[in-house]
């Protein structure tokens, strides 16, 4: 049961589960991102192991817009 076969025991639920919780990940992701100005596309990079640990760094590290209203 491993590779290929294991896939012969997924139905649909499981397809539809993790489009859920796709969605439930990348949603609020997605609107972080355009709140700060970026498309919300970008959201796609939470999905790979490696690419969104860069694209923390490069959020955490560009630029983000000012809208004047900064408490200190």
């Amino acid at each position: 049961m491993y590779g290929t076969e294991m896939m012969a025991y997924w139905s649909g639920w499981h397809f539809v589960m993790f489009a859920i919780f796709a969605a439930l990940l990348l949603y609020p992701i997605g609107v972080i991102l355009r709140r700060i100005g970026y498309s919300p596309f970008w959201c796609l990079l939470a999905l790979f192991p490696l690419l969104n640990i860069i694209g923390l760094w490069l959020l955490a590290l560009s630029p983000w817009p000012s809208n004047g209203s900064r408490r200190e």
